[in-house]
């Protein structure tokens, strides 16, 4: 995507996606959207069930490659369901198998697809949901190459007219982010010189059953390995990038990096840490560090250093301006328990709170009330970006964006699906 028409896009993105009030708080019509779950994991179960207690939808169809997550993924949303006077998800429409997220595709019943599978998977599911008129809802990243993102960014254009596709990057909803952005968009801590990234994370749990076959296991496991998951870089780096990206309107130029393995796990190829420069338009210069070690969770922060203050956004500490324009949202900074006065005041330790209802709320409301969201393109930028990084690091070289682009490079994810098949 050519950088004049990224700034074009994110502009009108965070416009429609954050700053009208109007489409995430919209009140839906009488009609509930249908929707149909590819990839019943913890994470699809996480999303459909927090979209399910704040807006009119009726969960009518699963999908997933393996058996034994179908039955956990119907309980669960069968009690979503009663809890709205919807019925339970009927038998015919609970597909397992590699082609499982077809004939849910396939299925006339359902309006929307909410995709929540590795993300090797993500570009080849929306492809098949937008060709067949779906609204789509995508989990972040768009897709582990710059094969993929293209897909999405290709498939974005082919959607109809009253089609809404969006992808998850949640941060983008929360409440103390975009007042944040309000902020710096509007001037408060003058002119960006440089920002500062980092997200320190604790590892997945392996999961291991000598039953399985070797696809099986790396599947089950795709975190740990980069044919699968595109490794933490783009699983969870992604995320500040994409709020960098959000504040500057516009995508980086080239990336430098550093990394490694060291402290890995005894399955997998996914590197353990990142450390990469990115030089975006404007002279301003982006540090990055992300790392995905032992048992204890670090902390992940956005700062961004203007000429009149520094903005700085943390999931726990806070989000704030120190500066000419000082600002605070509330949340408690400290990361210690709350007293109950500040409990009493509805003070939070966490600024992604409403992250997640809002997300939700977007995404049915724009299919509701005919003001469509495509952005898939925006979503597709923002991993790109992540790709140059990660590409950047594991190459040990400078790689520019025109670069990255022209290479169209594809990750094979080397697996055997049909052994899945019943």
């Amino acid at each position: 995507m050519k950088r004049r028409n990224f700034l074009k896009a994110a502009g009108a993105a965070s416009g429609v996606l954050i700053l009208k009030p109007s489409i995430v708080f919209a009140t839906n019509n009488n009609s509930a959207v249908t929707i149909g779950m590819v990839g019943c994991g913890n994470r699809g179960s996480s999303v459909i069930s927090t979209m399910s207690a704040h807006n009119n939808i009726n969960i009518i169809a699963l999908a997933d490659l393996f058996n034994d997550k179908l039955p956990v993924a119907e309980r669960r949303v069968n009690g979503l369901n009663a809890k709205k006077g919807f019925g339970a998800v009927a038998k015919k429409n609970i597909y397992q198998g590699s082609k499982a997220y077809q004939s849910l595709i396939n299925n006339k019943e359902v309006d929307a697809v909410l995709i929540s599978t590795p993300g090797y998977a993500h570009p080849f599911i929306l492809e098949a949901a937008a060709k067949a008129g779906k609204h789509v809802y995508s989990e972040k990243p768009t897709a582990i190459d710059t094969n993929g993102c293209k897909k999405f960014i290709a498939t974005g254009k082919t959607l109809g007219t009253k089609q809404t596709a969006v992808v998850g990057f949640q941060i983008r909803y929360a409440t103390p982010y975009v007042q944040m952005m309000e902020r710096i968009h509007n001037g408060d801590i003058g002119e960006i010189i440089s920002v500062q990234l980092y997200y320190f994370s604790s590892v997945n749990p392996v999961f291991r059953n000598e039953k399985w076959s070797r696809d099986e296991m790396r599947i089950r496991n795709h975190f740990y390995f980069n044919e699968l998951s595109g490794g933490i870089y783009l699983d969870q780096a992604i995320h500040m990038i994409d709020v960098c990206n959000w504040a500057l309107g516009t995508t980086p130029l080239y990336a430098m990096g550093l990394g490694g393995d060291k402290g890995k796990s005894d399955i997998g190829n996914a590197w353990t840490n990142y450390q990469v420069i990115y030089k975006y338009p404007n002279d301003i210069n982006v540090t990055v560090q992300s790392s995905k070690l032992g048992n204890t969770f670090g902390d992940v922060c956005a700062r961004f250093i203007g000429t009149k203050g520094i903005a700085e956004a943390h999931y726990s500490g806070g989000v704030f301006i120190n500066g000419e324009n000082g600002w605070d949202c509330g949340i408690n900074r400290s990361g210690t328990a709350l007293t109950p006065e500040q409990i009493a005041k509805g003070t939070s330790n966490s600024s992604l709170d409403d992250a997640d209802i809002n997300k939700g709320k977007s995404f049915i409301n724009a299919i509701t009330s005919g003001n469509r969201l495509n952005l898939l393109e925006d979503g597709a930028n923002s991993s790109l970006s992540a790709i140059l990084g990660r590409e950047a690091a594991e190459k040990n070289k400078t790689v520019y964006w025109k670069d990255l682009l022209a290479q169209d490079a594809r990750i094979n994810p080397a697996l055997n699906l049909k052994q899945f098949d019943k």
